[in-house]
């Protein structure tokens, strides 16, 4: 089992970078338990880019559910699976 954690580098209280650490134990040649290795990613970028598409998608959302005309969502088979507060109102 090898589980991953977020670890935040820290430097005079502002945060500089985020590294995503997977860790296992280090074992010696009877199998018992010498160490552990950790392997850490830089993935402040990658959060960053993740909390950006996540601010346009919730802008976008919140422009569709408040616009003025009725904006329908529908599937392959031409079944209604979304709608906005506009089309809520005029159809019920």
């Amino acid at each position: 089992h090898t589980p991953s954690f977020e670890l935040p580098l820290v430097k005079d209280g502002e945060q500089k970078a985020v590294v995503l650490l997977n860790a296992t134990t280090r074992r010696g040649p009877n199998h018992e338990v010498i160490g552990v290795i950790c392997v850490g990613q830089d993935i402040t970028q990658i959060n960053a880019m993740a909390a950006e598409q996540q601010r346009i998608a919730d802008d976008l959302a919140r422009l569709i559910d408040s616009a003025n005309a009725p904006i329908f969502g529908v599937d392959p088979r031409g079944m209604v699976t979304e709608w906005n507060r506009k089309a809520a109102e005029l159809l019920g």
